[in-house]
């Protein structure tokens, strides 16, 4: 039977999963990496390549959570401002139900907001991430 790289990495994978379900020095990632026939070298490219994109996931994470946070702040100011106005509106002129335009208007600005923070596909959120990333 034959098995191609990514079977073989799968297998090696799971195996190495239920062998030891604690961590890995150094040294063993070595010893492992030269009994499959890949050098040192290849190697250190692949564990540098490895960190800079966990590094890259991490900053992502926080980046989106920072958004987030931003979002439901201005949710929260949204839902106590508006309450605020409707409940003076139905004081002052329960016959004219006026708070409605602050709402609608505030609630279209909330919508982009959302959707901006929520739509992590395009140009625009890269962007943000790459002018965030730059601020800190």
């Amino acid at each position: 039977m034959t098995y191609d790289s990514e079977d073989v990495q799968k297998i090696l994978e799971i195996a190495l999963t239920r062998k030891q379900e604690g961590k890995f020095s150094r040294e063993q990632l070595l010893e492992m990496a030269s009994e499959l026939g890949i050098s040192s070298d290849i190697l250190e490219t692949t564990e540098k390549k490895w960190f800079a994109e966990q590094e890259e996931e991490r900053s992502l994470h926080t980046f989106n959570t920072f958004r987030r946070r931003g979002f439901w702040t201005h949710f929260v100011s949204f839902l106590a401002v508006n309450l605020f106005l409707i409940i003076l509106n139905f004081i002052t002129s329960p016959s004219y139900f006026w708070a409605i335009f602050p709402v609608l208007g505030w609630g279209l600005g909330l919508f982009f907001h959302w959707w901006g923070v929520y739509q992590s596909k395009s140009e625009d959120y890269e962007i943000a991430f790459q002018k965030w990333r730059s601020q800190i």
